[in-house]
Order: C-alpha cells, then sequence, then structure tokens
C-alpha cells in the first residue's frame, strides 16, 4: 500500500505526490507499480486517477482535476531539480516547446491503448519562454491545446507571427545576404528551476524549415547554427538558446524591374553619340532620355529600401550622372559647332598642332598654318553654316568684279582672307568632330569602369 498523506518513509522524509491511471485494478497494488521511482523525491500529497471507462466512455475531464489544481507551480517532485524544457521553431511561425510532468503518466495497456491525449493549454504548467528580439505584440490565437504522452510528456505547439529586430545590412541589395538572431530564454525561471535544450537537431530544423519556404516570400533560408549561453542579470542566471539564421533575397524580381531597364535606357544614351551633332537632334533627344529616366526612378522608389543607402542607389545615381553628363558633352560640342559656323575664332598654334596630330600621327606639323583646305582633308562646301564654297580659279568675273580686275591686289587679299575664314571653319569643326569622338569614348570608358565596379561589388 501507498502512504497516506501523513505517513513518512523510514528515514523520516515525508513521501512525494504522485498520480498514477489506472483500470479495475486494487487501488493499493497499481499505484505502487508507479511510485517505485519517486518515493523520495518531493512532498505533498497523493494523488491516484481512475482511468476505467475510459475507452467505452472517454475521457472523464474529473480526473485530471487534480493536476489542474497544480497547474501554477512547475510540475516537479523536487524542486531542487529544474524543469527541463525543450525548444525547437519552423521559421514559418511555429513555436514547439517539449517538457515532462511528472504528475500526469499512465500505463497506455491498462488505460485503453491510450497513449496521447489533447488538453487545454489553459489548464497546464506552460514555461514562460518568450523571444527577446519580439517587437510586435503577442497575436497568438487562444484557447490552444497541447498534446500529452503517457510518459508525462507535454508538447505545446504555439503559430505566431514574429516581428523581431534584425540589424538589415543593405549596401549590396538586391544581392544582399542577411543574418538575423532570435534568443529564446525565460523570464521569470533562473537556471536553478529551468534548464533549455534542444528537441530536435539543428540541421533538422533547418530542413523542415526550407521545405516550407521553399516557394514562398523573397527571401531564401541558407542556414541556421545554434548555441547556449547563459546570461547574468543581478544575481540570477538565466538559461538561453540563440538561433543564428541566415537568409538571401531573391533578386529576380528587382534584376527584371531595377537593373534591366535602366540598362536599357544607358544603352540608347549611348547609341544616341551616333546621331550627328550637325542635325541638331542629339540634344533634344538625350534631354527626353533624361527626364524619362528620372521618371522611370520616381515610378521605382518603392522598391528601394526606405532606409539606408545601398549600392543601387549609388549606381541610379551614377546613371543618371552619365546621363547628365553626355547631354553636356553634346551641349558643348553643339556650341563649338555654332561657333565655327558663325564667328569662328583664331586657332592656337598649339591647338593646330594638337589638331593635326590626331588626324594625322604619322604627318609632321608644318610650321604655320595652312592657307588651303588640303591639310585636313576637309571641303568647306559641307561644312554647316557655309551654304556656298569658295572657288579660287576658274570663277568666271560678273559685272560687279569687272571694276574689281582692276585692282588685282585687292582682289587677290580678298579672295585670300575669304580662304582664310573657311579654312579656319574646316579647322574648328574638325577639332569639334574630335572632340566629340574623344569625349564619347572618355564616356564609354567611364561607363565600363563604373558598371564593372558595381558588379564585382554586388559579388563580393
Amino acid at each position: 500500500m501507498l502512504p497516506g498523506p501523513g505517513r513518512r518513509n523510514p528515514h523520516g522524509s515525508p513521501m512525494p505526490p504522485v498520480v498514477s491511471l489506472c483500470r479495475n485494478t486494487p487501488q493499493a497494488l497499481a499505484p505502487a507499480l508507479f511510485s517505485q521511482s519517486l518515493l523520495s523525491t518531493g512532498t505533498g500529497d497523493t494523488f491516484t486517477i481512475n482511468c476505467s471507462g475510459f475507452d467505452q466512455h472517454g475521457v472523464d475531464p474529473a480526473t485530471f482535476q487534480a493536476v489542474f489544481d497544480r497547474k501554477a507551480f512547475p510540475p516537479v517532485t523536487n524542486f531542487s531539480l529544474p524543469t527541463h524544457v525543450n525548444i525547437s521553431f519552423t521559421l514559418y511561425a511555429i513555436l514547439e516547446v517539449i517538457w515532462y510532468n511528472p504528475f500526469i503518466r499512465w500505463n497506455p495497456k491498462e488505460c485503453g491503448g491510450i497513449r496521447k491525449l489533447s488538453m487545454a493549454a489553459e489548464n497546464l504548467w506552460l514555461p514562460d519562454i518568450f523571444i527577446e528580439e519580439f517587437m510586435d505584440v503577442d497575436k497568438t490565437p487562444t484557447g490552444l491545446m497541447a498534446y500529452v504522452n503517457s510518459d508525462g510528456r507535454i508538447k505545446y505547439n504555439k503559430p505566431m507571427r514574429v516581428v523581431s529586430i534584425c540589424n538589415l545590412d543593405i549596401f549590396y541589395f538586391p544581392f544582399d545576404e542577411q543574418n538575423c538572431t532570435f534568443t529564446f530564454s525565460s523570464f521569470i525561471y533562473t537556471v536553478e528551476n529551468m534548464v533549455l535544450g534542444m528537441d530536435k537537431d539543428v540541421q533538422e530544423i533547418l530542413k523542415t524549415s526550407q521545405n516550407i519556404i521553399w516557394s514562398k516570400g523573397e527571401w531564401v533560408l541558407q542556414g541556421i547554427h545554434q548555441r547556449m549561453k547563459k546570461t547574468a542579470m543581478g544575481t540570477n542566471e538565466y538559461d538561453q538558446i540563440i538561433f543564428h539564421v541566415a537568409i538571401r533575397r531573391r533578386p529576380r524580381l528587382y534584376v527584371i524591374n531595377l537593373l534591366v531597364p535602366s540598362s536599357f535606357l544607358m544603352a540608347i544614351d549611348a547609341l544616341s553619340f551616333f546621331l550627328p551633332a550637325e542635325s541638331g537632334n542629339r540634344a533634344p533627344f538625350k534631354m527626353t532620355l533624361l527626364l524619362g529616366y528620372n521618371v522611370f526612378l520616381l515610378m521605382m522608389n518603392d522598391l528601394l529600401p526606405a532606409s539606408g543607402t545601398p549600392l543601387i542607389s549609388v549606381y541610379f545615381a551614377l546613371c543618371l550622372s552619365l546621363m547628365v553628363v553626355s547631354l553636356l558633352e553634346t551641349i558643348f560640342i553643339t556650341y563649338l559647332l555654332h561657333l565655327a559656323t558663325t564667328q569662328p575664332p583664331p586657332m592656337p598654334h598649339w591647338l593646330h598642332s594638337l589638331l593635326l596630330r590626331c588626324t594625322s600621327p604619322r604627318k609632321c606639323c608644318p610650321a604655320g598654318p595652312q592657307k588651303g583646305n588640303t591639310g585636313l582633308g576637309l571641303s568647306p562646301a559641307h561644312l554647316p553654316g557655309v551654304k556656298e564654297p569658295v572657288e579660287l580659279v576658274g570663277k568666271v568675273p560678273g559685272p560687279k568684279e569687272a571694276e574689281l580686275n582692276r585692282c588685282p591686289e585687292s582682289t587677290r587679299a580678298q579672295q585670300e582672307d575669304e580662304a582664310q575664314k573657311q579654312h579656319l571653319v574646316s579647322l574648328w569643326v574638325q577639332f569639334s568632330r574630335v572632340m566629340d569622338t574623344l569625349l564619347f569614348r572618355l564616356y564609354l570608358l567611364f561607363m565600363a569602369t563604373s558598371i564593372i565596379t558595381v558588379i564585382v561589388l554586388w559579388n563580393t
């Protein structure tokens, strides 16, 4: 027989509380079978739960009432020993907590083969496990059930949406990888009362989480790492389990909606240099393109991170700057062409020599400016602003020229001045074309260098 509430063992210590389930068995024999390992583990009353009829009429709630009345206290038979609580979780917002309650045990063979029962979680003692990084109000639904096994093992699944603190490094957006931390700890119970452990291997948790979130959301789960830690707060010490979660963003959406359109606009801007600068259509085209790029940035602004300065924002700013520089280059070339066809200034000797070297690298620079158009192979008839070519020989004198023929020296000087002007126009036009080609090559070099630098940074 079991000792009564006031009985003591031969050593003088009070007898422990025992809960057992039996089926139509003499009450003096069955409880003794379940109490051999608990005779010296604690103090309190002895609870006897009769499970007869469970296989015919279901579970009687009154059978577990004595256990439910003790939900305010940890389920231990010796308060000097801590309760071991095992933790598992799935990144799809499911927290799983498992512990043992020695007061709820039964023999399935004596209780109609029942090995597992579901009970209202509010009737049981629950460990106060919380996530330190949790930033939102807990919206877990009420009235959840817990599963109790015949050996006293209790499993409590808590679906919850965790809005946690995670230090995001968005510099490499949208090719960024983040490392978030989830710290599970107890708010009340110290290491003397509760010890945390792992119910599943971290690789099993990783595999389960990857299978669930494989095709959901914009993040890809890379890995999960776990470590144990004890934190001291004053004189108390608390047990903690820290999970480090590595995730990677899926960049396909941002590549299609951000990088590809921007690259197309940059390619069109580069190809616009092949438009003749003399036609006057290049500058309006580039201005329209620049306006369209600004509209594109305004429309795609919602896809960019709200805080921080990601590398993609630097890339967009760089593309915008290149388009502005190309517009300024077009304005400069247009100004040179206009100046050459209206009032061309005298060209310095060093600039003339440099121009000859650029156009004819193997030709030696002449000592002075040439008086014809043969130096650069240009025809004044094809220059902008010049409507009629100037012919130095073979020209039939008109009526007004008859009088000028009387002064051959002044006529010859006037013709030479006109030829010098046409030659100067051709020099400035040629210089404008050389500058246009040079600036276009510098533009391509700078654009390629910038894009390659950004790509290398993204890959690192």
